[in-house]
């Protein structure tokens, strides 16, 4: 009995040696490391155009402010207002008072308010540029600065806040539109499609020997070896 009941406990021994080692087998065989860069290259979409399904460059600020909507400014301001005044002879907060605020000292606006070394060594003033900047992401406009707000991802509110901030006690004039680049592209299609230098329009007339001396005298008057013959007896000669 106690035979049978070792061959058996052998038995549930070797089986469970053979699957472990199994297991351990398949798990190296089928072994999946994460690629160092995720996905696989598609003919066709490279970069960011890919990734963000070819989504437009994003206009200058100066084209968005020529289109922006103060009143739509005052409602996005609404997320400031938790740190931030921008009334005249407003208050200090967690973020210091915005009045007049564009074209002044980065840094160093608003008095009395504790700003942060990397805001206030920055150095420049705040101009349209450098708002659209601060406003996208303040901690890549200033490493190190105190402020935690992320930042407006979006360009038309940004543009439309940094217009209704300039109205706040600034109103410096809004910085002309940016003429758009062209398209490099398109550019050699075109220049593909003009005629080169010397070449001949569809409909110009072609200037040959008969048509150049035609218009010099007719063609009566044309003589000599490469005249056209006229009587239809080329090659014939009159006997003496």
């Amino acid at each position: 009995m106690d035979n049978r009941n070792n061959t058996i406990a052998g038995w549930v021994l070797g089986a469970g040696i053979v699957a472990l080692g199994a297991s351990i087998v398949t798990a190296e065989m089928f072994k999946a490391e994460r690629p160092e860069k995720m996905g696989y290259p598609i003919e066709g979409v490279t970069g960011a155009e890919g990734a963000e399904g070819g989504a437009e460059a994003e206009q200058p600020i100066a084209n968005l402010l020529a289109a922006a909507d103060p009143a739509k400014g005052e409602a996005v301001f609404k997320k400031c207002t938790a740190c931030h005044t921008a009334n005249q002879g407003g208050a200090n907060g967690t973020g210091p008072n915005l009045f007049a605020v564009v074209g002044k000292p980065i840094g160093h606006h608003a008095p009395g308010f504790a700003y942060s070394p990397a805001l206030a060594g920055h150095g420049g003033n705040w101009g349209f540029e450098e708002l659209n900047h601060w406003l996208k992401s303040p901690r890549d406009f200033a490493p190190g600065t105190k402020m935690t707000f992320a930042g407006l991802g979006k360009a038309e509110d940004r543009a439309n806040l940094i217009a209704w901030l300039n109205q706040q006690g600034s109103n410096l004039p809004l910085p002309a539109p940016v003429a758009a680049a062209g398209n490099p592209a398109q550019t050699a299609a075109e220049a593909a499609d003009q005629p080169a230098a010397g070449d001949k329009a569809e409909d110009e007339p072609v200037l040959n020997e008969a048509t150049a001396a035609g218009a010099k005298g007719g063609a009566s008057n044309i003589h000599g070896d490469g005249a056209p013959t006229v009587d239809g007896r080329a090659g014939q000669q009159k006997t003496q």
